[in-house]
């Protein structure tokens, strides 16, 4: 058995004793919940097309709405994941907007007059931010169409749009509202929504993809929960994720969740493989661990690998390793970091590729956290961060 599946096969007294008897299920079970999440989205299409030719997606391209991605955290690091994605997919002006951000600055960001989608992600529906800023909207913006994509029935944000005009939302299934305080099955089911999104009127295009996610995913997990146990018991106290294009999203994500789940005591950054370069560099050291999405796109990939070979020949990091979850046709010769890929090659473009190669920042996450003597269900004893943001008052 790999390291998860001997977490996953501990008797039940034990996992509850170490405390983490949901994250690493939760972790586990993505494969097979992204292949019913896209079932679920394919089904609801036509009601999805509606909704977003009601918006003003299918319109003339010069009057096609400015789409914000919308969400706190984790579910504002899903729009830094899928905005580049949507923008080629719908034609229009993509962007990821913070509902902490959009909360303060609303009057500043908000346009009146512009036609306007705001799809909103939340694991739960309740995060203040983004109940606060949705209630706003509706009540001074009423021309916005809003869609929220949500794991929890009983969320305030899918109670605020119900039967409301210009309002649509997507509950996945419960499954996926993760139990865990780290959002890990959640996070990568909305963003299979959002993929779903942008094919939302070519679903057969899309088929493929989300077959070889799944099972890219299936053959990626047992090789990423080894590296992670390993890299995880050399207490590095420092972590640097880097990405490019959709990967940026998906490294900020995973250096949002090894922060989460070790409590603050492994110190973590996320940059893009040039941004490194202006300034940030300067944190790196031989106690840093660096992991580098490594693209399949060979511009891109130039640059990153000349990063790494820089960092090598510089001796700014600790280890180096390059993460292709979908594994790679060509294997670039890497003196400079240790690969990590599946034996077999997918079919899965840049793009498409945050939800799994998460899997190997979720599952670092979930060892280092056991190693640091941490509960990962609950890895705050401080209570300084908890599984749903405490409300705020809004001003």
């Amino acid at each position: 058995m790999n390291p998860l599946e001997e977490l996953l096969h501990a008797p039940i007294e034990e996992q509850e004793r170490r405390g983490y008897t949901c994250t690493a299920r939760e972790i586990a079970q993505q494969p097979a919940t992204w292949r019913r999440t896209w079932r679920q989205l394919r089904a609801q299409l036509p009601a999805l097309q509606s909704f977003l030719a009601g918006a003003g997606i299918q319109g003339q391209p010069a009057q096609r709405p400015e789409v914000f991605l919308v969400g706190a955290g984790t579910s504002d690091y899903i729009g830094r994941c899928l905005y580049q994605l949507l923008r080629q997919a719908w034609k229009c002006e993509v962007t990821a907007v913070p509902s902490t951000d959009l909360l303060i600055d609303f009057g500043d960001m908000v346009l009146p007059e512009r036609a306007a989608l705001w799809i909103a992600f939340s694991r739960s529906g309740d995060s203040p931010e983004g109940v606060a800023v949705l209630e706003r909207a509706l009540a001074e913006q009423p021309h916005i169409h809003h869609l929220v994509i949500s794991c929890n029935a009983s969320g305030k944000m899918m109670q605020r749009i119900a039967n409301r005009p210009h309002c649509a939302g997507v509950l996945l299934a419960e499954e996926t509202n993760d139990r865990g305080l780290a959002m890990t099955s959640s996070f990568t089911n909305m963003v299979i929504a959002g993929q779903a999104l942008a094919h939302a009127w070519s679903p057969e295009a899309y088929d493929p993809i989300a077959a070889a996610l799944c099972d890219a995913a299936e053959e990626f997990l047992p090789l990423a929960a080894q590296a992670a146990k390993v890299l995880a018991e050399q207490a590095y106290p420092q972590v640097c994720f880097v990405g490019a294009g959709a990967e940026a999203g998906a490294a900020t994500e995973a250096a949002l969740k090894l922060l989460e789940l070790t409590a603050g005591q492994v110190k973590t950054m996320a940059q893009t493989p040039l941004g490194l370069r202006h300034g940030p560099m300067a944190a790196l050291s031989p106690h840093t661990l660096l992991v580098s999405f490594l693209s399949t796109h060979e511009r891109r990939q130039r640059y990153e690998i000349d990063l790494l070979r820089e960092i090598e020949r510089k001796h700014l990091a600790g280890h180096c390793i390059a993460i292709v979850g979908a594994g790679a046709t060509a294997q670039p010769k890497l003196d400079a970091a240790e690969m990590l890929a599946p034996a077999k090659t997918y079919a899965i473009p840049d793009l498409y590729r945050p939800p799994v190669d998460i899997l190997f920042a979720q599952l670092l996450g979930l060892f280092s956290s056991l190693r640091c003597g941490l509960k990962p269900d609950a890895p705050s004893p401080t209570g300084a961060i908890s599984r749903v943001v405490q409300p705020i008052e809004v001003h």
